[in-house]
């Protein structure tokens, strides 16, 4: 018949709830699969018995990884302020040059009022069409590709007919 009062409930209140003095939860682990001290006292038993307990694969740092997964990126919304600081004038329009500031990828969020031309390396689809409707330009990577694609296609059409 189960009862309210297990015993965790009866221990509340006492120093060790049960535990002991000295070994409190000892050899008992955070995870189904692991248990404490296997970097200690336990390291001989891992070496003998387990020894893919920790894995072989070798050692990746966390900030070198960052650094190199990472792209900095900027929302359209955020480039009215940009432009004001780092804007140059050509061809009568403003021209901001993303990629010497340290920007890689232009996204679509947010909301550009000002005519920009703006030069960086990648960009996303709506980040395209929203500079295109404020009445700018966008020069990028994807750009390039495309123009040379259709190049090609051109080169194709004439060398068929």
């Amino acid at each position: 018949m189960p009862h309210s009062l297990r015993k965790t409930r009866k221990k509340r209140g006492s120093r060790t709830v049960g535990w002991g003095r000295v070994g409190q939860h000892r050899r008992t682990g955070g995870k189904p699969y692991r248990n404490s001290g296997r970097h200690k006292a336990l390291w001989s038993y891992v070496i003998k018995y387990d020894p893919d307990y920790y894995s072989k694969t070798g050692f990746t740092s966390p900030k070198g990884h960052k650094l190199r997964n990472s792209i900095s990126i900027v929302n359209v919304g955020t480039l009215d302020s940009l432009a004001e600081k780092i804007a140059t004038e050509q061809e009568g329009k403003s021209f901001v040059d993303l990629e010497s500031v340290g920007y890689m990828k232009l996204l679509g969020s947010g909301k550009i009022t000002k005519a920009l031309t703006v030069k960086v390396p990648y960009f996303s689809e709506t980040a395209a069409e929203k500079i295109r409707e404020a009445g700018g330009e966008i020069i990028g990577a994807r750009q390039e590709e495309e123009v040379s694609k259709e190049a090609e296609q051109k080169g194709e059409e004439g060398a068929e007919e």
